[in-house]
């Protein structure tokens, strides 16, 4: 398996939310809420029309087995309450065109994603790339590793903050300014 990075630039992630909306809603949502949630792709798929509803996600992490509950951001509690409009509560938030009510699969999310990522002309990009790109924003903008640690359920501060890319921001920088 690859080693996928964030989507650094928020630029980037402009471009691509917009590319995904001109392809599909369902496409863009799933992005978005990978991006403001944290939350594993595993864990996405599985979300329903009614977990959307409310201002929090209550889920049983797939990975970990363990019961999370996540507050929603308002941006994403605004895009839903659109997207959920008229569809049923059992219904899964990202339906897949094949079968009835089956969720896209996790190969199928990788494929939107990477197409989106040849758009905006992206390397290292995977479905793992939504939550590394949530906390790396998350991280910049708060400081807090120790809440994001938290978030992610990861046991050393350290580890939280080379998942997310910024050991490797700092190599890149320190690279930049060597000189012989």
């Amino acid at each position: 398996m690859n080693f996928v990075q964030p989507i650094r630039d928020p630029e980037l992630i402009f471009y691509i939310k917009r590319f995904l909306r001109e392809k599909s809603e369902r496409n863009y949502m799933m992005f978005v809420t990978g991006i403001n949630s944290g939350l594993r792709i595993s864990d996405i798929l599985s979300l329903r029309v009614r977990d959307a509803k409310r201002t929090y996600f209550n889920i049983f992490e797939i990975k970990t087995g363990k019961k999370k509950r996540i507050d929603m951001t308002p941006q994403l509690q605004r895009e839903f309450k659109t997207y959920v409009e008229g569809k049923e509560d059992h219904e899964f938030l990202f339906k897949s065109r094949e079968g009835l009510n089956q969720p896209i699969s996790r190969s199928m999310a990788y494929k939107i994603l990477n197409d989106a990522a040849d758009y905006a002309s992206l390397d290292d990009i995977g479905t793992h790339t939504l939550r590394k790109t949530f906390g790396y924003h998350f991280y910049k903008q708060t400081g807090d590793v120790a809440m994001l640690q938290k978030i992610f359920n990861h046991s050393d501060p350290a580890f939280t903050l080379r998942y997310i890319g910024i050991d490797q921001d700092a190599m890149n920088k320190a690279m930049k300014g060597f000189k012989i």
